[in-house]
């Protein structure tokens, strides 16, 4: 049984949700959980479950609009590396987040010939989401007392572009969590492993969601004469991504307040609960 069924069981049965409520729900939960390590394709999928799905085009894009909240709350560092280039330091740094990206790249590229999809079940979700609550709790037992830096050194630059695809590959996993984690246990400090975290991941998720829009465009167009083929709607495209960039802001601005002077002990057991109750629901249904 779905739980899309289960849920117009429970639920009286009345008008169908309104497709602007729905992205705006879908806007909010992609702006509080983009860069929150809790994963936001997981609770997408989630949601998805209860509210109409939508497509991989808009998950992607509107995660583009989650991500360019990034930039004014990293202005001072954005403008190092535009204006300040030339400086050694900045230099390092820059090519560290090119070569993070370029990994993440070949990688999406070889998913995307390969075909992969979302999942649409949330099993999978639920045991990532499970597994890296996990790891959240061991990490930080492990790193208590150990000094850390906030240095991005090599490994850390290549530690985060292959998170992002083990991210990318498995939904619920969560990019941020698994690039700050693969930091933290490289001995990056919590404020410089979340930087350089969200940094790699502007250039990734716009060239992800520019692909997608390329293709969305160009199949729109191939199949003009097919009815209703390729066709996108791009109203709820954008209502959604700037839900999700007004949220995201808010959010991104706490958190960065949050790693300053907290661990990430509190995201590592709500995403354990989480993927418990998930996991106690869909055997429940499965009865």
């Amino acid at each position: 049984m779905s739980f899309a069924l289960v849920s117009r069981r429970l639920l009286p049965s009345k008008q169908p949700m309104p497709d602007w409520i729905a992205v705006v729900i879908l806007g909010i939960i992609e702006g509080i959980t983009e860069f929150i390590p809790i994963s936001s394709t997981g609770h997408l999928l989630i949601a998805e479950q209860w509210l109409p799905r939508q497509s991989d085009l808009f998950n992607v894009v509107i995660q583009c609009g989650a991500v360019l909240a990034v930039l004014p709350l990293f202005s001072a560092r954005c403008q190092q590396l535009v204006f300040r280039w030339r400086d050694a330091v900045t230099r390092d740094f820059l090519l560290k987040i090119v070569v993070a990206f370029g990994l993440t790249g070949v990688g999406g590229v070889i998913l995307e010939k390969k075909q992969f999809k979302l999942p649409e079940h949330l099993t999978p979700v639920a045991w990532a989401l499970l597994a890296g609550g996990i790891l959240f709790l061991v990490v930080e037992r492990w790193l208590r007392g150990k000094p850390l830096r906030d240095e991005v050194t090599w490994p850390v630059a290549f530690a985060v572009g292959a998170g992002q695809l083990i991210a990318a590959a498995f939904p619920g996993a969560s990019r941020s969590g698994t690039t700050i984690l693969l930091s933290l246990m490289l001995g990056l400090n919590r404020p410089a492993a979340t930087e350089f975290s969200f940094l790699v991941g502007i250039p990734t998720m716009l060239a992800a969601g520019g692909l997608k829009i390329f293709k969305a465009l160009h199949y729109a167009a191939a199949a003009a004469h097919a009815v209703g083929a390729g066709r996108e709607h791009w109203g709820m495209v954008i209502l959604g991504s700037v839900v999700a960039a007004v949220v995201s802001f808010a959010a991104v601005k706490w958190f960065l307040r949050f790693v300053q002077t907290h661990t990430f002990e509190g995201f590592g057991c709500y995403r354990i609960a989480l993927g418990i109750v998930i996991l106690a629901f869909v055997n429940l249904q499965s009865r």
